[in-house]
């Protein structure tokens, strides 16, 4: 590659923080409110122009309930969806066979609430900014350099939290990433969509009467019965469709009810091979997804019932990514550990969601189920090798197959507010996030509202 030579600059110091979090999704959320308090002065930064990352963009939050039913992400989350609930802008926890339990939101409300709980805990929030580099002593961060179209300009901070679900922060502070399966291989994303005039009582009388011909895979008719609900199925129809010679790039059929009687949102595009961490590929997949719509929508259409009339009413404002960068972490978590319910001295965060495998190659999945939640140990969060960081969210401590499990927003959240209470922990210590005493964080989490099983 053709390279040119930067002169070394003076940058200004735009600001000088106790706690700076990077990434105002699921888990930059909840790691800036618990860190907040006490005094401290907490900074948040987010690429683009609102807070809640995939909370925004059509998905269900998945699994706040485990495989029997018990509650296992409450705290921050939970205090989230009860602020959003009493406006009319989510659901409460509705089991699932498949997903544990879905929680419908309303994407542009939680661009509010979050907005409304930054300022309440008196965290700044920097928006329309990407971290380019980050500041080191040693093996220790001490902020980062920021790009926005007001030039290159630094963040100093005594502790930083990468929520960025891509490892941003922790790759440029060189700690170890891993990216995919054994082959390189990641999971694929999904630009969402929605639809609007669905019959949608159409929809549910077609599995609940004809669940043979609308399969919806292990997903028994009567939890279609009433209320909201999520497709999985439909491979029937899908069938039908490639054999009338329309492309779909799944093999199954994924639909989810929203807040509107005649809503549906649609997970159903998938572009293989993306890597959202270069953006050539990254608009790539942008590029295709919209196209893949165009048969998505045609295929719904004509072939499931209460789609005829139905239109495109919004599409997400950026693709849902499933997996990039892992980091490197004291503790590695894997899928024996979720299988097994495996526990920690040093659990920060119960999660319940299985491992669910979206084929690098291909339009299907792999679903593994445990018999229990399972634990989450604090040295998910702290990176190897590197000092004064903290990462939460996808991008902690996982193998490819446990973050299939771990990347839901409900466990993301849990983990940022494991994060941002370990941050404040570390500062009132005096000691840096990597030594924090563990037993008087598992206490604060738990006084706070979080479950710790």
């Amino acid at each position: 590659m053709k390279t040119i030579h930067e002169s070394a600059r003076d940058i200004p110091v735009r600001a000088e923080v106790d706690v700076l979090v990077v990434g105002g999704g699921p888990a930059g959320i909840t790691a800036a409110e618990a860190a907040a308090g006490e005094g401290l002065k907490v900074m948040l930064l987010e690429s683009r122009g609102y807070l809640g990352g995939n909370l925004t963009i059509g998905l269900p939050i998945l699994a706040f309930l485990d495989i029997n039913g018990k509650q296992c992400i409450r705290g921050l989350a939970q205090n989230l969806i009860d602020r959003l609930a009493a406006r009319g802008a989510a659901t409460g926890h509705k089991r699932c066979k498949n997903h544990m339990s879905f929680t419908m939101i309303d994407p542009e409300a939680v661009k509010d609430v979050a907005l409304e709980i930054m300022k309440e805990k008196g965290v700044e929030v920097l928006m329309y900014v990407f971290v380019a580099d980050t500041i080191k002593e040693g093996d220790a961060v001490k902020g980062v350099i920021i790009e926005s179209k007001a030039g290159r300009e630094a963040i100093l901070a005594k502790t930083v939290i990468d929520c960025t679900g891509d490892g941003d922060v922790a790759a440029r502070a060189g700690a170890i990433m891993h990216k995919g399966d054994a082959d390189g291989g990641m999971q694929p994303p999904t630009l969402m969509y929605n639809m609007r005039n669905v019959d949608v009582q159409a929809l549910r009388d077609a599995i609940v009467l004809h669940h043979d011909e609308f399969d919806m895979d292990v997903m028994p008719p009567e939890q279609f019965v009433s209320g909201t609900f999520i497709t999985v199925g439909l491979r029937t129809q899908i069938k039908k469709a490639q054999e009338a010679g329309i492309d779909i790039p799944v093999a199954r059929t994924i639909l989810i009810t929203g807040l509107a009687p005649d809503e549906i949102w649609v997970n159903m595009t998938r572009v293989n091979g993306v890597d959202s961490t270069l953006p050539e590929s990254y608009t790539y997949g942008e590029v295709t997804a919209r196209e893949q719509m165009k048969n998505v929508t045609a295929y719904l259409k004509r072939f499931v019932p209460g789609f005829a009339n139905a239109y495109v009413d919004k599409v997400a404002p950026f693709m849902g990514i499933r997996e990039s960068r892992q980091t490197e972490c004291l503790y590695m978590l894997t899928a024996d550990d979720i299988l097994q319910s495996r526990r920690f001295d040093d659990c920060v965060a119960v999660a319940g969601y299985p491992v669910d495998i979206h084929h690098a190659k291909g339009g299907d999945c792999t679903m593994l189920f445990g018999k229990d939640n399972y634990d989450i140990p604090y040295r998910c969060l702290v990176p190897k090798g590197v000092e004064g960081l903290l990462v939460a969210g996808r991008c902690s401590g996982y193998t490819h197959e446990a973050m299939a499990a771990t990347r839901v927003m409900s466990t993301c959240m849990a983990v940022g507010e494991a994060a941002g209470r370990a941050a404040r922990i570390a500062l009132r210590e005096g000691v840096a996030p990597s030594k924090v005493d563990v037993a008087a964080l598992r206490s604060e989490l738990k006084e706070t509202g979080a479950y710790l099983g």
